[in-house]
């Protein structure tokens, strides 16, 4: 998981934001790890930390985005491309995207978001942008086709790269801490050649129906309307609030959240993050009390405006974060989702459901304590855990 701290921590230190507590934070566990520990308990205690550690890092990732870019904002995306000469932007890292944008400015040239870039779009700084056209494509997975598919260069911009095909390799760049044998590399923040590739290539050659989806919804804008939510939930217009969200994938069981997402009572409210929202967030969920039934709040690393959001729920129902009507199905892949995990269990976060396949490291007598001491539960099937989350017991 100390990988997952590092790759958040460098998403804010381009931004110029670090910490001392953290890099000490990250020296400590990595020493630990080096002495090859075998107790259950000095573990858990330090994975614990750690979760700790990754919760002071989104705050600070949250502080350089915010402050560099402007709190994000409800945004309606369009996901279906126009005419025009084109370059397409993928990965996590918001100063790689706005360095294009910089560069493309007094151009013909349109910027699309692809994965975890989507919810670029709501940050004021970056829509202002007349070249941010859309969004093009899903998660991170589906890049080998998507890519093959796009008119125009790619930029990778963080660790989400599965080698690249013959039928854009020659067009893919990559920037910041990924890389490729064999792909260029841009690692001083001038994209003039990838500028020069899309005026090269032939972009899209018309322009589709218009679709657009609704991003944008972190934490500042949730809490805005709080006293809403809150009379919504008293008055009992929303029963409950799912926060369905975390790392796509592949393989086999993923479209369990898309049917989680699709059966969830019109009375409850959907919260998501992560690439994981691609399963459901092209549908239209329909709206209560106003509001529109999915709010989707950012990045993997936004899960820091959900705890804050949860946290402020509950002070203003009087009880704990377990105590709400909110459940976290939360999608498992790779270790930022695990670094997330950790987060949720250091803060006490308990029954968070969690799949579609547990994660390797989870040994039988690791998960044995997460399910003992944490109530971490493997996900069954769709509407068998919608109901058992409406029915559950407050921790």
């Amino acid at each position: 998981m100390c990988s997952s701290d590092l790759a958040y921590a460098h998403h804010a230190d381009v931004l110029n934001h670090s910490s001392d507590e953290v890099g000490a934070g990250l020296a400590n566990a990595l020493d630990l790890l080096a002495s090859d520990p075998a107790d259950v308990g000095v573990l858990l205690n330090e994975a614990l930390a750690l979760g700790k550690l990754n919760y002071k890092v989104m705050e600070m990732l949250d502080a350089a985005n915010t402050g560099t870019y402007g709190v994000p904002e409800p945004t309606s995306v369009r996901v279906t491309p126009v005419a025009g000469k084109a370059i397409l932007v993928s990965g996590h890292d918001l100063k790689d995207l706005h360095a294009i944008l910089e560069a493309v400015k007094g151009t013909d040239v349109n910027v699309y978001t692809h994965g975890e870039l989507l919810p670029a779009h709501s940050y004021p700084k970056l829509k202002a942008y007349k070249n941010l056209a859309g969004n093009y494509g899903s998660a991170w997975q589906n890049q080998q086709l998507e890519f093959a598919a796009f008119p125009g260069p790619i930029v990778m911009t963080s660790n989400c790269l599965i080698e690249p095909q013959p039928a854009y390799r020659n067009r893919i760049f990559t920037a910041g801490p990924v890389g490729w044998p064999g792909v260029k590399h841009i690692s001083d923040g001038n994209f003039a050649q990838v500028v020069q590739a899309a005026q090269a290539l032939p972009g899209f050659a018309e322009t589709a129906p218009e679709k657009t989806i609704l991003v944008g919804f972190g934490r500042q804008t949730v809490l805005s309307v709080a006293d809403k939510v809150i009379d919504a939930v008293k008055s009992g217009a929303v029963k409950h609030f799912f926060l369905i969200g975390g790392c796509d994938g592949a393989a086999p069981g993923r479209n369990y959240y898309t049917d989680f997402a699709e059966h969830a009572p019109k009375d409850t409210i959907l919260l998501t993050l992560g690439c994981g929202k691609y399963r459901f967030n092209m549908e239209d969920h329909g709206t209560i009390g106003g509001l529109p039934r999915l709010l989707d709040m950012g990045q993997c690393n936004d899960s820091y405006s959900a705890v804050q959001v949860a946290l402020a729920l509950a002070n203003a129902f009087g009880c704990g974060v377990n105590d709400l009507p909110l459940s976290l199905i939360v999608s498992w892949f790779e270790q930022k989702a695990a670094a997330v995990l950790l987060t949720l269990l250091a803060l006490g976060v308990r029954n968070v459901r969690l799949g579609p396949t547990l994660p390797a490291f989870l040994t039988p007598a690791v998960l044995d304590v997460l399910v003992k001491e944490f109530g971490v539960l493997p996900i069954t099937t769709a509407d068998a855990d919608i109901a058992a989350s409406l029915s559950r017991t407050a921790a």
